[in-house]
């Protein structure tokens, strides 16, 4: 009988493609949150009442609910609600690919958060650049393009970073779906290889290589939005 080498031919190059996989998921559901969330966080601020109670509902459902839960019913429930839609339509069902769902599972769960950490920084904007901008007949969109984003970023990347981390975590719940990530493909090589200590430090050493790396990104770009703001030290 011919043994498996604890770490057989291939594996490495799975475990990449996992890694590969979840990166995918997590830029996508990132960008996505980051729509929803800006556009949920303006809602929540200039709405009329009926928005605002809408977003307040989506987003304590989504804080409310495990994202373990919530993964399992848009994924499942979601999909279906889909096709039974265009059936109704008279469309044919669609198959809907697993990374468009886990982007747009993921997206959703990052939106809820998102719009809270940008509405947060927004209301964190001292109000006289608010009213100073007014006061010289800014339009809203430039109000918006030269005041409120420029001065909200530095507010708001600290907050949205975390959640970016959290978005790389999150992919390995997607694991219980069956979708190919690292978590996923970790677990079939060591179930394969019976390596199962080898395996999972492999791949708790590449999601702490890619934290580090965005770590590095991130410090770069809060430096780039505080530009010209006095650091804590100065501060002091």
């Amino acid at each position: 009988m011919e043994l498996l080498s604890p770490v057989a031919p291939g594996w490495g190059g799975t475990l990449l493609v996992g890694l590969l996989h979840s990166i995918e998921i997590a830029v996508g559901a990132t960008c996505l949150g980051l729509m929803i969330g800006t556009a949920g966080a303006f809602g929540k601020l200039y709405g009329g009442p009926v928005t605002r109670d809408l977003l307040a509902v989506y987003t304590t459902v989504v804080r409310a609910v495990p994202e373990l839960v919530l993964i399992l019913l848009l994924y499942y429930a979601g999909t279906d609600l889909i096709n039974q839609v265009l059936t109704a339509m008279g469309y044919s069902r669609v198959d809907i690919s697993g990374l468009a769902a886990g982007i747009f599972v993921l997206g959703f769960v990052q939106g809820a958060y998102s719009t809270e950490v940008i509405r947060g920084a927004i209301l964190a904007i001292p109000q006289g650049q608010i009213e100073a901008a007014r006061a010289y007949g800014m339009s809203p969109g430039l109000m918006l393009r030269r005041i409120t984003v420029p001065a909200m970023l530095p507010f708001a990347i600290p907050g949205l970073a975390n959640l970016w981390l959290i978005a790389t975590k999150d992919t390995a719940l997607l694991a219980v779906v069956g979708f190919f990530e690292l978590t996923l493909a970790t677990r079939q090589a060591a179930g394969v290889t019976k390596a199962y200590l080898l395996f999972y430090l492999a791949a708790g050493a590449l999601y702490l290589a890619l934290t580090l790396f965005s770590n590095l990104i991130i410090g770069r770009v809060e430096a780039w939005s505080r530009r010209g703001m006095p650091s804590v030290k100065e501060a002091r």
